[in-house]
């Protein structure tokens, strides 16, 4: 990929991993948060910090 590009989408990763996080703090403020779903969002965010490192 050139520069650019790379760049770019090492970006839209970063974006989509901050916009993961949010949604896991939320859950996790909630009374009874749901595990499924903060299991379900972890292994996400994981998965996009992987993909990010490789670049």
């Amino acid at each position: 990929m050139a520069s650019t590009a790379v760049s770019s989408h090492i970006h839209a990763l970063q974006a989509k991993h901050a916009e993961l996080d949010q949604r896991l703090h939320q859950e996790l403020a909630r009374p009874i948060p749901d595990t499924a779903t903060t299991q379900a969002l972890k292994k996400q965010k994981l998965r996009l910090k992987e993909e990010i490192v490789r670049y």
